[in-house]
C-alpha cells in the first residue's frame, strides 16, 4: 500500500490535543513531525504559533482546531478563533460541527456556521469534523453535503471526545456522500498501522492520530 515511510507519513496528521499538553510536550511533537515528515502537527489554539515558529523549513504544516471539541460555541467566536489561528500561522483548520444544530434538525444553521468560517479564514486548508459517532446516517449525508457546498477540503469523522472514533463504515459512509468531491479524514482510536491501512483502504486521505511515531516505527520495522 506504502511504497515507502515518507509516503506513509504524508497520510498523517500528528495530533497534540490534550488539554494538558505542556511546551515540553509540543517541543517533543515538533521534534517528531520533523523526524518522520508528517503532514500536519494538529495542535490547541495556544500553541499554533510555537509549533509554526518549531515547523518553520520542515514542509509541515501547522493545523489547530476550531470549536474543540464540541462545536458548541457560536459561529462569532469560531470565527474570531479560526482567523486567530490563521493570523498566528495555521495552515490548515479542523472545525467541529455544532452538534446541538445537527440535532435540533436545524441543518440551515449548521451550514451558516461553516460557511461564515471557511469564508472567513481563506487561503487554509478546512477541514470539518463532523462527529459520526454521534450521526445517523442520513445525518452523516447531510452534514457531508454541507461541507462540500460550504467549500471544505476534507470531511473528518471524529473529535477523539464523542461516543466513539472512526469505523472503516464511517469513512465508507462519507464516501459514499461526497463522492470524488472531498477529501476524507479518517481520526480517533488510530493507534495501529493496520488500522491506519483499514482507513485508506476505505477512502481515507488523511489520518488524524496521537500514535504518528509508533506507527511509523512499526511501519519501519515491518520493512526492514
Amino acid at each position: 500500500m506504502f511504497n515507502d515511510a515518507s509516503q506513509l507519513a504524508q497520510y498523517i496528521d500528528h495530533t497534540l490535543l490534550r488539554p494538558d499538553a505542556t511546551l515540553d510536550d509540543l517541543a517533543l511533537a515538533c521534534e517528531a513531525a520533523k523526524t518522520y515528515r508528517f503532514a500536519s502537527l494538529v495542535v490547541n489554539g495556544w500553541q499554533v504559533a510555537r509549533a509554526k515558529a518549531f515547523l518553520a523549513g520542515t514542509g509541515v504544516k501547522t493545523c489547530t482546531v476550531v470549536g474543540f471539541p464540541h462545536g458548541a460555541c457560536s459561529t462569532t467566536v469560531k470565527i474570531v478563533e479560526a482567523m486567530e489561528a490563521m493570523k498566528n500561522g495555521a495552515e490548515e483548520l479542523d472545525i467541529v460541527v455544532n452538534l446541538g444544530m445537527v440535532k435540533s434538525g436545524k441543518l440551515e444553521l449548521v451550514e451558516i456556521d461553516i460557511k461564515n468560517v471557511i469564508a472567513m479564514t481563506k487561503g487554509v486548508v478546512h477541514k470539518v469534523i463532523i462527529e459520526s459517532g454521534a450521526l445517523t446516517t442520513s445525518e452523516i449525508t447531510d452534514l457531508c453535503r454541507i461541507a462540500v457546498r460550504s467549500g471544505a477540503e476534507f470531511v473528518k469523522t471524529s473529535t477523539g471526545h464523542g461516543p466513539r472514533g472512526a469505523t472503516v463504515d464511517d469513512v465508507r459512509a462519507i464516501r459514499a456522500a461526497v463522492g470524488s468531491t472531498c477529501r476524507i479524514k479518517a481520526s480517533g482510536g488510530i493507534k495501529d498501522l493496520a488500522t491506519l491501512k483499514a482507513m485508506v483502504e476505505a477512502g481515507a486521505e488523511r489520518i488524524g492520530t496521537s500514535a504518528g511515531p509508533a506507527i511509523m516505527e512499526e511501519f519501519l520495522k515491518q520493512a526492514k
